[in-house]
């Protein structure tokens, strides 16, 4: 058999490969990859896992076809690699010059030539087809059961439910592994890391199982990037505009993800977990996020005491402004200022006030201080009289009320 036949076979061979692809491509329009079999089989959790080679087990149709698409492309992937190196290798090896082979003669074949023009635009063809109408699924955002609105900041997420079931639910979701199992720069942990070491939020978002959720992502500051690898989704978060994405998740359980885009010093430390529910403990939820809402809405008219206010501010701090200005209100060195001692604490409160509600740029540190207008009016003048009153801080007006926040406001 000469060299232009044997390419001439191979070429067959690839064509009929790429002759395969539509036969699967109807497999998986029709779920042959069973989502909840093979999630069920490897725990359910949706998260990653240790000694795994591969994508995350799929928790959703469209990431059954992801997970599909992606094994099939990597075999004829591999199938043409072994092909074609095959070839090359037998043919430098058996028509070597010291058995005494001489040089083809000839210069140009009709036939190779459109084989090798014909089959590979069969297998890209036999490729996108499939591709195209998994990533055209992965767009559509229409009729959605429940919209939820997601906003990046450094370095949390916001949630708002816009429509559906839980319409009004509103709340931040921080990380919640604590700083002593994380260390610091130079410093061993001081405690015990544990099995979802930086996977952990204080407020998951909760969704109910079988429900189509349409995300709509924004970002306040810098670009960020929400993803969950077990749902397919990762759309970026960017200030200014807003996308969306969706998901239908096939199974319950807890799945987890991060920010995907880099977003700054602590964007390590911004976990996404999604629990998904069945219908009725979704409902439980919703009833007792929105009772926790209804008490968390302090009339803002009310007149607290400095203690009353300390305390209150001393959480909103741990959960809001110590991964910037550290537990002791020191700051971290050329990054963030030092809340201790800071002319801005000890000074007149107004100013104090105009910075959490609009934030702050300077010159002298890389890092800018956020708008935190998010924060009800309680929250933030809890936070202004804790820091007022803490470490070696003496302002003359050590107390902030929220009606002077309502006031600053507007």
């Amino acid at each position: 058999m000469t060299y232009a036949k044997r390419l001439q076979a191979l070429m067959l061979g690839l064509a009929l490969l790429a002759a395969g692809l539509p036969a699967w491509a109807a497999d998986t329009a029709t779920g042959t990859t069973a989502v909840g079999t093979y999630a069920a089989a490897t725990g359910g959790t949706g998260g990653p896992q240790a000694g795994e080679l591969t994508l995350q087990p799929p928790a959703t149709q469209i990431a059954s076809e992801v997970y599909s698409l992606h094994n099939w492309m990597m075999g004829v992937c591999l199938v043409i690699f072994i092909a074609v190196f095959g070839v090359m290798f037998y043919s430098i090896f058996k028509h070597r010059r010291s058995l005494g082979h001489k040089p083809a003669t000839f210069h140009e074949s009709t036939a190779v030539e459109v084989a090798w023009t014909i089959v590979p635009f069969l297998i890209v063809i036999g490729m996108a087809l499939p591709a195209t109408r998994t990533v055209v699924g992965m767009k559509d955002t229409s009729n959605a059961d429940i919209t939820i609105k997601v906003t990046g900041m450094q370095w949390k997420w916001g949630y708002d439910y816009l429509k559906g079931e839980g319409e009004g639910i509103s709340f931040l979701s921080n990380l919640s592994t604590p700083r002593a199992q994380v260390g610091a720069p130079g410093f061993e942990p001081t405690e015990k890391r544990g099995d979802n070491y930086l996977m952990e939020v204080d407020n998951e978002v909760v969704v109910p199982v079988h429900r189509k959720i349409r995300l709509i992502t924004t970002a306040n500051d810098v670009i960020h990037s929400w993803s969950i690898p077990a749902f397919a989704v990762k759309q970026d978060a960017i200030p200014g505009f807003v996308r969306d994405t969706w998901f239908k998740a096939e199974h319950t359980g807890v799945f987890r993800g991060y920010c995907s885009e880099l977003c700054g010093k602590e964007h390590a430390f911004m976990p996404i977990v999604v629990r998904v529910v069945t219908d009725a403990e979704y409902k439980t939820w919703v009833d007792g996020k929105k009772k926790e809402m209804a008490a968390l809405a302090d009339d803002p008219n009310k007149t607290w005491t400095i203690d009353e206010l300390k305390t209150k501010g001393e959480k909103v701090y741990n959960t809001n402004c110590v991964v910037c200005h550290q537990p002791t209100g020191k700051g971290v060195p050329n990054a963030f200022a030092a809340l201790d001692g800071s002319p801005v604490v000890n000074g007149p409160k107004a100013e104090q006030i105009h910075v959490l509600l609009n934030g702050k740029k300077s010159g002298k540190y890389p890092a800018e201080m956020p708008a935190w207008k998010q924060l009800s009016d309680t929250d933030i003048a809890a936070v202004i009289t804790f820091t007022r009153n803490s470490w070696s801080n003496k302002a003359a007006e050590n107390i902030v009320q929220p009606a002077e926040v309502v006031a600053a406001r507007k």
